[in-house]
């Protein structure tokens, strides 16, 4: 299925996305709107339905913590991300712990939780050693009408990428680009054919000098692999995905 006018797909920079699906609902994605790119302040959201966070980096995990406390979604999380989360986070009603090969119907969505291939300790709060919070893992999501979207999170490409695909049918893939911290362009371009998908939404990229990599060098090894038919949809931080 394609996407069509009936999805919202907002990027504010870096991996943080706003996804409002026919039904109405808000589903936000490494939430941390405190990237240098983003022209929304955590403290302006108002509204989220669905919190997905791939991984414990504070470039993820961001500001989900205060977003939640405020507007108390479902969250879906890795089993030890849900045990720390069950110690800080008052809204414990919300919480789904879950892991790699589950899937759990919420709000009138369905979210399947895949393997990625990164890191995910960082340090908080003064702490002397990083604090560990399971895990990387990527989603899919299949919306009312039945689309679906891959959001790999912070990861490398991986053969089980084919299994990923095969399995699931995502139409749309949220794939890293950046380099250096996780997949260059002409990784993501191997991770679409891999995919399968018609259409990709590149992020993890220009936040920082180190995240070099460029949607038209994304356009370009796909061209190289004889994929000039995908659909590379990039936009500037605030815009939506076309």
């Amino acid at each position: 299925m394609a996407l069509d006018g009936s999805t919202t797909i907002t990027w504010y920079g870096h991996s943080c996305w706003e996804v409002r699906t026919p039904g109405g609902k808000t589903i936000l994605l490494d939430p941390w709107f405190g990237n240098p790119s983003s022209p929304r302040p955590a403290a302006a959201v108002d509204g989220c339905d669905l919190m997905l966070v791939s991984h414990g980096h504070s470039d993820h995990f961001g500001d989900a913590l205060m977003i939640a406390s405020r507007t108390r979604p479902i969250w879906p999380s890795i089993h030890e991300l849900s045990l720390w989360l069950g110690r800080n986070y008052a809204h414990k009603d919300g919480l789904i712990g879950m892991n790699k090969g589950g899937t759990v119907e919420v709000a009138g969505l369905k979210v399947s939780m895949v393997r990625a291939d990164h890191s995910a300790g960082d340090m908080y709060s003064g702490s002397e050693s990083p604090l560990y919070l399971g895990e990387p893992i990527g989603f899919i999501v299949e919306l009312e009408n039945g689309f679906r979207f891959y959001f790999a999170g912070d990861t490398d490409v991986f053969s089980d990428m084919r299994l990923i695909g095969e399995r699931y049918r995502p139409s749309l893939a949220f794939l890293p680009i950046g380099g250096h911290f996780t997949m260059d362009p002409t990784a993501a371009a191997m991770a679409v054919e891999f995919l399968g998908v018609t259409d990709v939404a590149p992020m993890h990229y220009g936040t920082f000098p180190l995240l070099a990599g460029t949607p038209d060098q994304l356009r370009a090894a796909l061209a190289e692999r004889g994929l000039g038919n995908v659909t590379v949809h990039s936009t500037s931080p605030g815009g939506t995905l076309g």
